[in-house]
């Protein structure tokens, strides 16, 4: 699945952020996968490993962020 990863792609993660979202924007793309919260706008940085464990679904290319804050 990481393999197709683009920076600004939206992503779901299985487990909630503490603010109550569930979807991640691309920002940083290497060693480190960059991430930020859709909901709160909170940075954070995974390993490869780490991101690929967590990812449920990859949404694909952010458009429109209104139709994603519901």
């Amino acid at each position: 699945m990481l393999p197709n990863l683009e920076t600004n792609d939206i992503l779901r993660l299985k487990k909630p952020h503490p603010c109550g979202g569930y979807l991640w924007r691309v920002t940083r793309l290497g060693a480190d996968i960059g991430l930020e919260c859709v909901d709160c706008g909170r940075r954070i940085m995974l390993t490869r490993r780490e991101l690929k464990n967590r990812v449920k679904k990859n949404l694909g290319k952010s458009e429109n962020e209104q139709t994603l804050k519901r």
